[in-house]
């Protein structure tokens, strides 16, 4: 009986993360691949943080990437590719398919825009509705 108590909750434990993943961002917004190379982030809320906050939180614990790692927007803020929602952008972490850098604030979400995975981030604990 102690050995299918344990099994069961083992299980339970292991289900918990799944669900969290299917969000994979913790803050209501779904990455979806669009190529090899290329994942595009479609929040719930379109803000320059929510896009950023996922797509680094996707490439830290989804892809393995480091902290020190460049994130690129490859396509800039329009509807997704992925699920035709109104609000999405397209990111990579991949600097050859990188367009040419620009500068822009966090909400301008332009093509060539870039930032560290770790930077991008810290935009995790800026949400609205966080102390």
């Amino acid at each position: 009986m102690k050995a299918s108590a344990s099994v069961l909750t083992l299980a339970f434990a292991l289900a918990l993360p799944e669900t969290a993943a299917a969000w994979n961002d913790r803050r209501a917004a779904h990455i979806n691949t669009v190529s090899q190379d290329v994942f595009e982030v479609v929040p719930k809320i379109a803000s320059g943080r929510f896009f950023w906050c996922a797509a680094a939180d996707h490439a830290q614990r989804v892809l393995a990437a480091p902290w020190t790692a460049d994130l690129f927007i490859t396509r800039g803020l329009g509807r997704s590719a992925t699920t035709g929602r109104v609000s999405a952008v397209q990111f990579t972490l991949n600097a050859d398919l990188a367009p040419a850098a620009i500068h822009g604030n966090i909400n301008s979400l332009q093509a060539g825009q870039s930032m560290s995975v770790q930077r991008a981030y810290d935009y995790c604990h800026r949400l609205p509705g966080k102390p």
